[in-house]
């Protein structure tokens, strides 16, 4: 079977991988067959002379490979250099030859930022509308509401076919069926999605589709838009014909022949039934988490309804970015954004209403094509071992009787984001079981402190009875004395 050909070189011992949907390790066949487009074969495809016939020759035969994996017809796919590009050349190309002078587009809450910023660049410079669609509990999107949402100045609908952090499956032939019947486009980004289940474009009824080589085994440098024939789009880059004329530039095409290689090695693991092994795998490591803490371990995310090779999970009583520091045999990731070393729960779990506390718990565990079975016990013991430790580690700070150290943390108004970040940051850099009193709290403000207390082994004693004012401010009362003596005091205004 494919899983059996041999690891590259950089997966050759600890940690154990399983940060799939970060980025793929290249396979080594996919590099054998770009290497001589680097070497030999070095001609510009556009040229005239014997140099261009086998760069075009390649060209095209990749061109064909990708277009085979998603059932699409090999002129329909044109390269770009990422998911990023691919994404944005989707959204602003329709956008733009759409004609309408104010261009409605719609996305969900939960899309990827290369479509989430696109939008919000296509607000500011083009005058586009843009509608966010909210997900239920298990990230998806209602296809009434997408119903609800079109209107007669809709030109394009762009939902990803599956969630980079929990895998959620969206219904992507519903939305795309409903979009398409209301007259607009439908865009789908597939980056997480190719290669590792089917895909057929034609079934599904989309208009554009991106995948991203790094994703799927080929070098990060090298994507593809599936853009169905007849679909109008303004090009993303301008010059000479290449692509279509949708992109100007001279192919890369060792990269091209990279993600056609890919392409063809994906395709040919489907047929095999890799989905079902990796899903397995994914399902077993689950189990053995569950049985080792338990009680304590929470899937995020649809049971069904995901990617074969994902895992999202939070496990009571510790932090994502704590667990994985303290199990560092296993490399993965957490939904969480870190600033300044204060960490913020993730997007697409508040998006999908989890409470701060869970959405600061949870890692994203993704297998590959690389993945073995006594890759899962090692992860599942240093896991469980980590959750263990931190868990008791935790329960002991908690119980220590802390000492008050004065620090208050306030700011008037509406706060901004220095200002909450600020807020996170004293309060992680407390000393363990410190109480968090809060003493007066803007009702507006989005920071879950009893849920980030928890989360980082501190004391919540929440506000304090009949006090009103419009501040937001906290007492951090710890064994450590943790401010100046001639400063006893420390205050952050709102703005500052």
């Amino acid at each position: 079977m494919t899983h059996n050909t041999p690891p590259p070189p950089g997966l050759t011992g600890e940690p154990v991988y399983l940060d799939y949907n970060a980025t793929t390790p290249v396979d080594p066949r996919v590099v054998e067959a770009m290497l001589p487009y680097l070497t030999r074969f070095f001609g510009n495809p556009s040229s005239d002379h014997a140099y261009s016939v086998e760069p075009r020759s390649a060209l095209a035969h990749a061109r064909a490979q990708v277009a085979a994996l998603i059932g699409a017809r090999a002129d329909e796919i044109v390269f770009t250099a990422s998911g990023s590009e691919a994404d944005l050349f989707a959204l602003r190309g329709a956008v733009l030859a759409s004609g309408r002078r104010r261009p409605h587009v719609i996305t969900q809450v939960t899309e990827h930022p290369a479509v989430l910023e696109s939008c919000r660049a296509l607000q500011r410079l083009h005058n586009a509308r843009v509608t966010l669609l909210p997900v239920d509990g298990d990230g998806l999107v209602d296809p009434a509401a997408l119903t609800e949402a079109l209107d007669e100045d809709t030109v394009l609908v762009s939902i990803m076919a599956a969630n980079n952090e929990t895998g959620a499956l969206q219904p992507i032939g519903e939305l795309a069926a409903r979009t398409r019947a209301h007259g607009a486009l439908f865009h789908c980004d597939a980056a997480q999605t190719a290669g590792k289940i089917p895909l057929d474009v034609t079934a599904s009824g989309v208009d554009l589709l991106t995948l991203v080589g790094h994703k799927m085994y080929a070098p990060k440098g090298i994507a593809a838009l599936y853009v169905r024939d007849g679909v109008r789009l303004e090009p993303v880059v301008y010059g000479g014909g290449q692509e279509r004329g949708l992109r100007a530039g001279t192919e890369n095409v060792a990269l091209a022949v990279a993600l056609g290689a890919a392409a063809q090695l994906a395709a040919d693991e489907l047929a095999d039934g890799a989905a079902v092994r990796i899903e397995a795998l994914r399902d077993d490591l689950h189990r053995r988490l569950a049985d080792g803490l338990p009680g304590r371990v929470r899937l995020n995310g649809p049971r069904q309804e995901r990617l074969p090779n994902t895992l999202n999970i939070s496990i009571d009583g510790v932090a994502g970015h704590q667990l994985l520091a303290a199990a560092p045999a296993v490399a993965a990731s957490t939904g969480s954004a870190c600033h300044s070393g204060a960490h913020t729960p993730s997007p697409v779990l508040t998006a999908m209403g989890l409470d701060a506390g869970r959405a600061l718990g949870a890692v994203r565990l993704s297998l590959g094509r690389w993945t073995t079975s006594d890759d899962i016990a090692e992860a599942a013991t240093a896991l469980i071992d980590a959750a263990s430790t931190r868990a008791g580690a935790t329960a002991s700070a908690r119980n220590s009787t802390p000492r008050e150290a004065d620090i208050t943390v306030d700011g008037t108004g509406l706060l901004c984001v220095t200002l909450l970040l600020k807020l996170r940051d004293r309060i992680q850099g407390a000393a363990p079981g410190t109480v968090v009193h809060v003493i007066a709290t803007d009702p507006v403000a989005p920071l879950d402190l009893p849920a980030w207390c928890h989360m980082t082994g501190h004391h919540y004693l929440g506000p304090v009875p009949g006090d009103d004012r419009p501040v937001y401010a906290v007492r951090l009362a710890s064994s450590e004395r943790r401010t100046r003596p001639d400063r006893p005091w420390h205050r952050y205004e709102s703005g500052h």
